[in-house]
């Protein structure tokens, strides 16, 4: 009867490290998240409350600088109405962005298995982001028309150039070792850029993705300030010229987050895959 009982005693003694050792990793992820979460919080905080002290002790009117409350009374006021905007400046964004992700990539890949591809799309690729935006819009709208559709593709024109780059820097990057090897056992051209150059190009597709992301924002923003159709930016443009001002930081306000969620969507993409 002792024997059964030490062996109970040491079975459950044994899963006390288990126990604290996965209480620990729960410590040290909570403490992490917390120390990534915390500065920013904090900083935000310093900075609304220097914005509102700024605006009582000099008295500046509220159509110059509004408070953070009048700001965030005038985002829970137009809270439909932002969200509806936000939804269509999101809808061209990742429209535009997806088109301008999928060119850059064939591009890419044309260019990295072909001297002649690369020396006839490059000069096209720089020329569209040489060209200033501004001056592409009339011309996309002229051709497509003034909706969604149009405006998608001026988004497009405007993520073009860091995709196709940062893909074609990362495909050329596969270390010429690894190339060798593969030349060695007689690998397909399939399995090398699977295998090899598509891990090797990761780092720089998911930098370009990551800038092409905000840069779609911003191109949206332009083509409703051009249209002045329904949109984030036709909101911001309307609430200025009316000297809503309130209206118009409360716009800004959601256009920002909107630009942090089209950075953070990639980013995390990339930190699952690399995790993994």
């Amino acid at each position: 009867m002792a024997e059964p009982e030490r062996s109970r005693e040491s079975r459950s003694l044994s899963g006390v490290p288990k126990r604290r050792g996965r209480e620990g990793r729960r410590r040290i992820r909570i403490l992490a998240a917390a120390t990534r979460v915390v500065p920013p919080l904090l900083l935000f905080v310093a900075l609304v409350a220097s914005w509102h002290v700024t605006v009582v002790a000099l008295a500046i009117p509220e159509i110059v600088l509004p408070t953070p409350a009048a700001v965030a009374n005038a985002l829970v006021a137009l809270g439909p109405t932002l969200l509806a905007d936000v939804a269509v400046t999101g809808t061209t964004a990742a429209t535009g962005l997806l088109a301008g992700c999928a060119v850059g990539g064939v591009l890419a890949f044309a260019m990295t298995y072909s001297r002649t591809a690369a020396r006839i799309a490059l000069p096209y690729v720089i020329a569209l982001r040489v060209a200033p935006l501004i001056a592409v819009a009339p011309l996309v709208f002229l051709w497509f028309g003034r909706g969604i559709p149009a405006r998608a593709a001026l988004v497009a024109t405007l993520t073009l150039f860091p995709m196709t780059v940062a893909t074609l820097d990362g495909l050329r990057s596969t270390p010429e070792r690894y190339l060798a090897l593969a030349r060695s056992v007689d690998a397909s051209k399939p399995s090398v850029f699977l295998r090899m150059r598509v891990p090797a190009a990761a780092p720089s597709v998911f930098a370009g993705l990551k800038l092409a992301a905000t840069l779609s924002i911003v191109g949206s923003v332009v083509a409703e300030f051009v249209t002045l159709r329904a949109g984030i930016g036709y909101r911001v443009f309307v609430t200025a010229q009316r000297l809503r001002t309130a209206e118009t930081y409360a716009a800004l306000v959601a256009l920002s987050a909107l630009g942090v969620a089209f950075y953070l969507v990639p980013a995390l993409l990339e930190r699952a895959l690399w995790t993994e």
